[in-house]
């Protein structure tokens, strides 16, 4: 997302980038940055969080208005509903969960080699299945 940024603001188009990853955009140098402290994969609020999504794309129409230069990057002042609560399981890999883990990972590899068997061009996503 980063370089098709890039690629819009070097052809007049400003562009704003909302997201989880601050250092990986960071490194990339887009001109607007709005970064969520939320897990990765929800950088607008969690699923059907309406207020928090709209809140959120208010705060990057206004990055659009102020930023006064390139890489610019503002923090949302909104939190993910359940607070830092997300944190102490995303992630993580440890006694408790290694043996699930490793199931669901040789499930998942078995689901993409009989995917690929069949002929299919794209394993069908986790939710998916």
């Amino acid at each position: 997302m980063s370089l098709v940024s890039r690629h819009l603001e070097e052809n007049g188009i400003p562009t704003v980038i909302i997201g989880s990853a601050l250092d990986i955009v960071g490194h990339c140098g887009v001109a607007r940055y709005l970064h969520t402290d939320y897990p990765l994969g929800n950088p607008c609020g969690a699923p059907g969080d309406v207020p928090s999504q709209i809140g959120i794309v208010h705060q990057a129409l206004k990055l659009l208005e102020e930023a006064e230069g390139p890489e610019s990057t503002r923090r949302s002042t909104l939190y993910w509903r359940d607070g830092d609560d997300w944190r102490d399981d995303y992630a993580r890999v440890d006694d408790s969960n290694r043996g699930e883990l490793r199931l669901r990972g040789e499930q998942r590899r078995r689901q993409q080699v009989a995917a690929k068997a069949s002929g299919e061009t794209r394993a069908p996503m986790i939710s998916e299945v």
